[in-house]
């Protein structure tokens, strides 16, 4: 069977994505399905930088505001939801767009990785969070070497939620978390896939992260943090651990100053980034397009050629 076209733009925090993304669905008669683990929650707005109703000029996007903020959403939870929208978008005649900067979730569309349906052990959870906020990510981390050497050197130790997700596969299932990936075909993919990952000077990038911040507190983030406060989300839960969000929780507890508070989201933001570019950079299949090079213009145009010639 011919494999139907699947558009996916993603890059790190601040590039730019959203603008071409939408001007992109316009051009190829295109729906957006939203890759960002943070856009996902309802009435986070402003910290997570969501697209707006005038900016979506129209053009239909998914993924968006689909959970409380109060509610667990996983990795598996994303790929069902987004491939039953992808296929909604065919059945209309429209090229389904993903575009967003959380590679896991872009992943879980275009890579061979089955999830597991092993149940969520919630006590242990608590418990290895306890661990790692008393003795370190690292502590936790060196438990996952005992029981899974592929997953201990493929999992980075400050990626505490990853970590702690393999060491409760392995308890609750008996497997490795590194099991569930079937490692010789992890990039065949189910659709006829183009990628391309926007990139920047680094310097100028990190410029546009701070501003961006700036831009978030003139917009309102610290009032958005305290209807959340007020909602009773507390720094325990999934959607609090987002940059910007944990940082104003604990300004608005008396734990940090506001300058430092600003300070630790433009760190914060800039290392994540960071991470965003080495995450893309492991997939073969990547088309980097540099805007210090290439205008918008020129990019989309690019795109909508590849997509148009083939």
């Amino acid at each position: 069977m011919e494999k139907k076209k699947l558009l996916v733009l993603g890059g790190p925090t601040a590039v730019g994505k959203t603008d071409i993304s939408i001007k992109l669905a316009k051009e190829l008669n295109g729906e957006i399905i939203s890759a960002d683990s943070m856009q996902i929650y309802k009435y986070m707005d402003i910290g997570s930088a969501k697209v707006t109703e005038v900016e979506m000029d129209g053009v239909k996007h998914y993924m968006i505001d689909v959970v409380h903020p109060k509610d667990e959403f996983s990795v598996s939870d994303f790929k069902d939801l987004a491939k039953g929208y992808i296929e909604d978008i065919y059945s209309r005649g429209k090229l389904p767009i993903i575009a967003g900067g959380t590679g896991l979730y872009i992943d879980s569309i275009i890579c061979n990785l089955s999830f597991t349906d092993s149940k969520k052990d919630e006590e242990y959870r608590v418990y290895l969070e306890s661990l790692a906020d008393e003795h370190g990510n690292k502590y936790i981390h060196e438990m996952l070497k005992v029981i899974d050497m592929e997953s201990y050197e493929n999992i980075h130790f400050n990626n505490r939620k990853r970590v702690i997700r393999a060491l409760e596969v392995h308890k609750t299932t008996g497997k490795k978390f590194s099991e569930y990936k079937e490692k010789e075909s992890i990039y065949q993919c189910d659709y006829d896939l183009y990628y391309y990952v926007l990139t920047m000077d680094r310097e100028k990038l990190y410029n546009r992260i701070n501003k961006r911040v700036d831009i978030m507190l003139d917009n309102g983030l610290i009032e958005e943090v305290k209807m959340l406060m007020d909602m009773n989300l507390t720094p325990e839960m999934q959607s609090m651990k987002g940059i910007g969000y944990k940082e104003i929780l604990y300004y608005l507890q008396d734990k940090i100053s506001l300058e430092k508070a600003i300070e630790l989201i433009k760190q914060g933001s800039r290392n994540y980034a960071k991470r965003q570019l080495t995450w893309f950079r492991k997939d073969p299949r990547v088309v980097y397009l540099d805007k210090d090079i290439l205008s918008d213009g020129e990019i989309i145009n690019k795109i909508v050629d590849d997509i148009n010639i083939q």
